[in-house]
């Protein structure tokens, strides 16, 4: 057989010498299949596989199943050597190989046992059973070594018996057919083995039954199933076609619905017993186990995958590369580093292969002999090896420095800790203690009787033997942070609220004890905003936020994340509360970044609102698309429905714990469209307002629509528009002048947009315009009094400058067309005294009361302040807003 390329790749591969030499490689079988990408159809055509079963040939399938492998193995070597293929070519075919192998070998071994038992039926279901192969480690991953052995784990779905004649227990036969499956596969004969099976993962070991039902799976995971378990069966895949749970009920065991910070001791503890071994054996030239080796690179993006992919489902991968590849683009690892360790990964791979390639052997061990070293050096491009040496340690240095980065133990805080233990103590000196608390300026009773009410507590005295020492370290620290703080007292009760709150959840405290240079910065968070406190009270799981990188980054760009958003809900696979769940982290997420960036004071009122209005716009948005997936009997694939934003979302000043006004519209002529709408429409409500485990994300208020709350939840825009025209109040066309589309179907935004044009553009008795507004605000009095502590509802206050506001654009629309741009009232103002409307130095002042009006508002919420003083600069405020009222509706309104 002549080719350049075996004479290249024969230099380094015994093995594949071997197969030249002995002919057992056939010419016209094997070049053409140097020129292509295997394939499982290429396995189907080597050999009739149909025939061998039904002829229950297993000396036949035994003998294919290995010359198979010879071809494939030598393919491969082939094209890699000569960098024909890359990394994911190499491990993809192979592990479509052994699926392939695994799944010809149990539809051999099923048949043979169910001819001679029958079919295994289920107890409960009376339907036939068939046996799930999950494989494990580099097989579920699709990144299988040329010479790995394949690590498997049998499960069936459930116990009964057989229905022929010779009847056996479905634990039996299914025991039987793995026995078969297993020696297909892994028997040594004079064609040499399949694979090596490993089957040691499954439930208990080596003592374990070879098969188990899925009840009993389940039942091990619940009960037994242990850390080092959770990891392995992260790469579980199941590589037969038959129906099965065994992803559903794996998923809770692996990936926990918590952030799983517990996770980091578990894997250190792991990586321990590693190196123990390795440091053992004198394998520190083992590039899998060694120091910057595989096993780190795959460490890495296991221990983010334990920690979140219970909350990112996103991340609930099995391959490595594209684990890590998902890191970057979540933004949980820095992209740099992702590369770091993807550039490690492929050239330890590159190496580990040709390790194996050499004589078809698992070895991970480089070489010690000068010529091997030289050839291994050659095979991956260089010279020598010394050279192939140096760039192989810097790969293995970086890996091992990003390694103990990620998993180093937390940073030592003993003297820290030590320092402040004074405040902690099972038997304190109780004097001591109150002078040290009154010398660092806290109220030393309130401090130190909470202190005593906590150790003292049940949900204390009732800690895990794992979460109390986490509990004991924090809280000294705890109080150092808040000693800092310029309210101490307030700072360190939230602080010890928050810590009595999350302590029954062992993983939050975890998160404290690994990343204590976050303490600070809860303290003097939870310091500033009691709101921001018991927000974090509400979703403890934003404290993964403080050690995100975008947390003070200002540079929200909403299609990105709504574009994440998006991956995320696709992720969930259908699943309506993991989808629920998901909006809600999201959301949580953002207004926490949002609050922190807030209290930094990186923001101003209304551009936070402007950020807010845009979280609300993208949360709408997906939840409208994931409402509409959810809804059975749907007449057509994409819904011809769209949501209106009114009052604060529609004018965008939406805050922290606004509510949503929304109107619900369509356009489609279906006759049950009116039925199937509104069901979308109360579905999608629920989306919004439902609380979950995850909680909820916004109240919403549909009064607002035609008829109020005797009208239809969703209207069609033919009837949304005769309303507007024949029947809307004109308190409902003041509304309307804050209304904007916000997601659904664009026709429905033209026509919508049409429509509040010329409603808002119509010619109008501004007389009577003025007497129905000045009439509505009135009514407002009896029930909102107009105290000049409430900016809101004081004359001069805020409901003024919007009824002014609003008045200016139904009066005068019509003929200043720019006044219908919605850009809130802060511009609106200043278009009106642009138009010659209103007096331009009063328009400023009302501009400058109404952004006080706002800070006051919005400072009383986040910042503690105090509510609203009745200042001389408030009152100069309200007297400049009634002056422009007067300007805008006569010198009567304003003492009427």
């Amino acid at each position: 057989m002549s080719d350049n390329r075996l004479d290249t790749a024969r230099r380094h591969s015994l093995f594949l010498a071997r197969q030249l030499d002995n002919g057992k490689l056939k010419p016209e079988i094997f070049l053409p299949m140097l020129d292509k990408v295997l394939t499982e159809a290429d396995f189907q055509a080597f050999a009739d596989w149909d025939k061998i079963r039904a002829e229950e040939n297993e000396e036949e399938l035994a003998r294919q199943l290995r010359g198979l492998r010879r071809y494939v193995v030598s393919q491969i070597i082939v094209r890699d050597i000569n960098r024909i293929s890359d990394l994911n070519e190499v491990t993809r075919t192979i592990t479509l190989f052994a699926d392939f192998a695994v799944n010809t070998a149990l539809d051999f071994a099923y048949a043979y046992y169910r001819d001679m038992y029958g079919t295994p039926i289920g107890r409960y279901t009376k339907s036939p059973q068939h046996l799930s192969v999950v494989a494990m480690g580099k097989a579920g991953g699709y990144e299988l070594n040329v010479s790995s052995d394949i690590d498997l784990i049998f499960v069936y779905p459930e116990s009964g018996d057989t229905d022929g004649r010779r009847e056996r227990g479905n634990q039996e036969f299914f025991t039987k057919v793995g026995q078969k499956l297993i020696a297909l596969l892994n028997d040594i004969t004079a064609d040499g083995q399949v694979f090596r099976v490993d089957m040691r993962l499954r439930p208990d070991g080596d003592s374990g039954a070879l098969v188990l039902s899925e009840t009993a799976l389940e039942q091990y995971l619940i009960t037994q199933g242990r850390e080092w378990e959770r990891y392995a069966w992260c790469k579980g895949r199941v590589v037969t076609p038959y129906p099965n749970d065994i992803k559903a009920l794996v998923r809770p065991f692996v990936f926990r619905k918590y952030l799983d910070y517990g996770a980091y001791e578990a894997m250190r503890k792991l990586h321990r017993q590693i190196r123990s071994e390795v440091s053992k054996k004198g394998m520190a030239d083992n590039i899998k186990l060694g120091a910057g080796g595989i096993r780190e690179v795959e460490f890495i993006a296991q221990i983010f995958q334990m920690i979140r992919g219970g909350q990112m489902r996103a991340l609930q991968l099995k391959g490595t590369q594209e684990t890590l590849k998902k890191l970057a683009e979540l933004g949980i690892m820095l992209s740099e580093h992702v590369e770091t360790l993807l550039a490690a990964y492929r050239f330890l791979r590159d190496v580990e292969h040709r390790l194996q390639y050499w004589d078809d052997q698992q070895t991970q061990t480089l070489p010690t002999s000068p010529e091997q070293r030289q050839l291994l050096a050659e095979s991956m491009g260089f010279d020598s090896y010394a050279a192939f040496s140096d760039d192989l340690n810097v790969h293995r240095n970086k890996v091992n420095q990003l390694f103990n980065e990620i998993l180093s133990e937390p940073e030592e805080q003993t003297q820290s800790n030590s320092e402040w233990q004074w405040t902690w103590q099972e038997k304190p000196d109780e004097e001591e203690r109150l002078g040290r608390l009154k010398e660092y300026g806290f109220d030393a009773e309130t401090i130190a009787t909470r202190l005593d009410q906590i150790r003292n507590g049940h949900k204390y005295r009732h800690l895990s033997a794992h979460a109390q020492p986490r509990f004991d370290a924090i809280v000294p620290l705890f109080v150092q942070a808040a000693a800092e703080q310029n309210n101490p007292t307030d700072t360190l009760m939230r602080l010890l609220d928050f810590l009595e709150n999350i302590s029954r959840r062992s993983a939050y405290l975890a998160f404290l004890n690994e990343h204590p240079q976050t303490l600070a910065q809860l303290a003097q968070i939870m310091g500033q905003s009691s709101w921001v406190a018991a927000y974090l009270n509400k979703y403890p799981i934003l404290l993964d936020e403080l050690i995100s990188a975008q947390l003070l980054d200002t540079a929200f760009d909403w299609q990105a994340l709504a574009a994440a958003l998006s991956d995320d809900l696709k992720a969930c696979g259908g699943d309506t509360e993991a989808q629920m769940d998901t909006l809600r982290r999201f959301q949580h997420a953002q207004v926490f970044r949002l609050a922190v960036q807030d209290l930094a004071g990186l923001w101003t009122v209304e551009s936070l609102s402007d950020q807010l209005s845009a979280l609300a716009d993208t949360i709408l948005a997906a939840a409208l698309l994931c409402a509409w997936a959810d809804m059975p009997k749907k007449h057509r694939d994409t819904p011809q429905f769209a949501v209106v934003g009114y009052g604060k979302l529609g004018g965008k000043e939406l805050g922290y714990a606004s509510d949503l006004d929304l109107v619900y519209l369509y356009d489609d002529p279906h006759p049950d469209a009116g039925d199937v709408y509104s069901r979308l429409a109360r579905r999608l409500t629920n989306w919004l307002s439902a609380a979950t485990g995850a909680g909820s994300l916004y109240e919403t208020d549909l009064r607002l629509r035609p008829n109020g709350d005797a009208g239809f939840l969703a209207h069609s825009i033919a009837a949304f528009e005769k309303y507007q025209r024949e029947n809307a109040w004109t308190w409902e066309h003041q509304s309307l002048t804050r209304a904007r589309f916000i997601c659904g179907t664009p026709e429905i935004q033209t026509a919508f947009d049409r429509i509040r044009t010329e409603i808002l553009t119509a010619e109008r008795d501004q007389t009577a315009l003025s007497g129905e507004i000045i009439e509505m605000r009135e009514k407002m009095f009896p029930t909102h009094p107009p105290a000049d502590s409430n900016v809101k509802y004081a004359r001069g206050g805020v409901v003024d400058v919007e009824f002014i506001v609003q008045y200016l654009i139904l009066a005068h629309a019509r003929q200043y067309p720019q006044l219908l741009d919605n850009y809130g009232n802060i511009a609106l103002l200043n278009i009106s005294a642009d138009c010659g409307l209103i007096d331009k130095t009063l328009a400023g002042q009302s501009r400058t009361a109404y952004r006080f009006y706002r800070r006051q508002q919005h400072n009383t919420k986040l910042r503690d302040a105090a509510k609203t003083e009745v200042s001389d600069e408030l009152l100069s405020h309200y007297g400049n807003v009634r002056k422009l009222w007067r300007e805008v509706f006569g010198e009567e309104a304003a003492t009427a």
